[in-house]
């Protein structure tokens, strides 16, 4: 017997095992139900409104009857409702970002993490305030907007003191035209209270990773330290809410349990998030497990290949479509790039996850959480996405015009968002090009804004655009935005 509630407060009530498991067994027995299936993907594409565009998105039982089946033109169709349902909701930008760790201290004893309190190989290192303030300048000098600050869980190294006081250093610094305007914050769960001083310090996005939704699974991956409570962790992202923090991002290291265990665990906590607060997630994050210092990833066994993988993005896109998607640097560049046709919206640049590491001159291995597959420039990823026909976009206006939580959501769900993120995009990659970018990455950059500028549906944004992006370029102005 089931004791799933959505609307419980109790992790094992909205994640139910049992609800799982029979979700699984439905989608097995149906994943060759064809007209199952059809009905799926017609109830999930996008209708044009009055008011803009709708998704309906799936459930977690009808998008694991959609990961079941391996019909080859079927999966084609999913491929290209995903990409079609990105178009509708993001278009063709990429927002860009770069994770910054604050301190490799950790207290916990997570058996895929080399910051786990055992291994005494790592370096351990922990920022001050001036090297917070050298690794902010060096991203500056590339270009990066937004960051994603992390630091392991550590009460006497990294309490919420030494978080606070980084957010606060982070976005004082003016250094020529280089501002950080948004700092999203992966931390570990803590109380309603730190949630509360996290807001009132300007984050943008909470971000935490559940790793795995299988309570005996992640119990026993996370043997010892204050991790190991899998109800306190799960139920982090309410107490967020509570804590006045708008928006908020999941995921799981692809890997660590059966993948379509963990999808369906992944939906269930979006529709949970929705059914409790109204808002679902702001984004979602699809790691999957990465070689690190004294981790190897073979000896977990529930790997996923790029072909699993790339399709669960797309149903992810499917099932939530008004989320944010986040890939990192630990995938390839050829992955990355055949996600972005299935659902991505988010991508970093550029990323050293060492502590300390973009003031190096070469990449530091002694500290990082992961191996970094793309290690290209930041100009180098920007150009290689405008060349792929996807606007690089370094916008964090939204956040600064008060458009988070349910604001967001609301402007997001009917592809309104589209009239001020798209000529956002246009107006900060213009920043980014004329203050940072290579000759060649310039002549790409202009030509793509150029023709996108002409798509802009109203005439008046698309002059007011036209007007900020000839102003950023004459002059030192910058940060216009919708």
């Amino acid at each position: 017997m089931s004791n799933y509630n959505p609307k419980s407060l109790k992790a094992e009530e909205f994640i139910s095992d049992a609800e799982i498991l029979e979700t699984l067994k439905y989608a097995e027995e149906n994943k060759n139900n064809i007209e199952l299936i059809d009905a799926l993907l017609e109830k999930a594409r996008p209708k044009k409104t009055e008011q803009g565009v709708t998704c309906a998105g799936l459930t977690h039982r009808e998008a694991s009857v959609l990961l079941a089946c391996e019909i080859p033109e079927k999966i084609k169709e999913m491929y290209a409702l995903a990409a079609e349902i990105k178009q509708a909701f993001y278009g063709n930008r990429i927002v860009m970002f770069a994770p910054l760790y604050l301190s490799n201290y950790c207290v916990n004893g997570c058996t895929y993490c080399p910051y786990h309190y055992q291994n005494k190989n790592i370096c351990r290192k922990k920022l001050t305030q001036e090297e917070v303030k050298a690794e902010v300048i060096a991203l500056q000098d590339m270009g990066h907007k937004r960051l994603a600050i992390e630091a392991g869980e550590d009460p006497v190294n990294n309490p919420i003191e030494y978080i606070l006081e980084c957010i606060k250093t982070i976005y004082s610094i003016h250094h020529k035209n280089g501002d950080i305007r948004r700092v999203n914050v992966n931390i570990a769960a803590t109380t309603v209270e730190n949630y509360r001083k996290l807001k009132d310090a300007g984050i943008g996005t909470y971000i935490l990773f559940q790793e795995t939704y299988h309570k005996e699974s992640y119990e026993k991956l996370h043997p010892t330290g204050p991790k190991h409570n899998y109800a306190y962790h799960t139920e982090a992202m309410d107490r967020a809410m509570e804590g006045g923090i708008d928006d908020v991002g999941l995921g799981v290291l692809f890997g660590l349990e059966l993948y379509k265990y963990e999808f369906a665990g992944l939906l269930m906590h979006a529709e949970h998030l929705e059914a409790v607060h109204g808002v679902g997630p702001h984004t979602i994050s699809v790691p999957r497990l990465k070689k690190a210092d004294d981790i190897d990833p073979t000896k977990f066994d529930n790997g996923i290949s790029d072909e699993i993988f790339e399709k669960i993005i797309a149903l992810i896109r499917i099932a939530v479509p008004y989320t944010g998607m986040i890939i990192s640097t630990r995938e390839s560049e050829a992955v990355r790039g055949r996600a972005l046709n299935l659902g991505i919206s988010q991508i970093s640049g550029a990323s050293r996850t060492s502590v300390g590491g973009y003031t190096e001159e070469e990449r530091p291995h002694d500290s990082e959480q992961f191996d970094v597959s793309d290690q290209r420039t930041l100009d180098e990823v920007v150009r290689w996405l405008m060349e792929l026909d996807h606007i690089p976009s370094f916008c964090t206006a939204c956040y600064r015009e008060g458009r988070t939580g349910d604001r967001f959501m609301q402007l997001c769900k009917t592809g309104q968002i589209l009239n001020c993120c798209h000529p956002n995009a246009l107006m900060t990659l213009t920043e980014y090009l004329i203050d940072y970018a290579s000759e060649e990455t310039k002549k790409v950059g202009f030509a793509l804004i150029e023709r996108e500028l002409a798509k802009i549906p109203k005439e008046k944004v698309r002059q007011i655009a036209t007007d900020n992006i000839e102003q950023i370029k004459a002059s030192n102005r910058r940060d216009f935005r919708f």
